[in-house]
């Protein structure tokens, strides 16, 4: 019998609901205990940077998700890889998930006037680092030896 547990990168949570997980926690911030003013963006403005920033994510995500479905390996962290996937948008970063689910989260943060949700955008992307990115690098590089590897030090993380 296999040991199925070795064989992924062990991810603290799913990524996406860590992401909504941060972005709730800052808006109740924001609605619950900080109340501040909220952002000082003009109604316009703001109802131009929401939908850039979201379908921008949503783009990114998506183009990753068809990339991982051509190449016939799973997307979730908790499955085991069984494809190496250096094609389409993973030429220009080696995490367009994540990067999708950041622009998503700011758009959705300037959405719903929560400055607080903004404030914890760095600590999301520290837990995103060390949490899931790091561990699935190490995975990657032990699945896939040294392909992955020269991918690594030629595409960069995040841009």
């Amino acid at each position: 019998m296999t040991d199925t547990k070795s064989d992924i990168p062990g991810v603290i949570a799913p990524p996406p609901l860590i992401y909504l997980g941060f972005l709730l926690a800052g808006i109740a911030l924001e609605f619950l205990v900080v109340r501040t003013q909220g952002l000082d963006m003009p109604g316009s403005l703001r109802w131009t940077v929401v939908p850039l920033f979201v379908l921008a994510g949503g783009g990114l995500i998506a183009a990753a998700l068809l990339r991982f479905r051509a190449a016939g390996t799973p997307a979730p962290p908790w499955q085991p890889a069984t494809a190496f996937v250096a094609q389409g948008v993973y030429r220009w970063t080696r995490n367009p998930m994540y990067l999708g689910m950041a622009l998503a989260y700011i758009g959705l943060a300037v959405a719903a006037n929560a400055p607080a949700a903004l404030w914890l955008l760095v600590p999301l992307i520290m837990t995103i680092h060390y949490g899931v990115i790091v561990r699935e690098e190490r995975y990657m590089a032990h699945r896939f030896g040294t392909a992955y590897l020269n991918y690594f030090h030629r595409v960069p993380r995040w841009l």
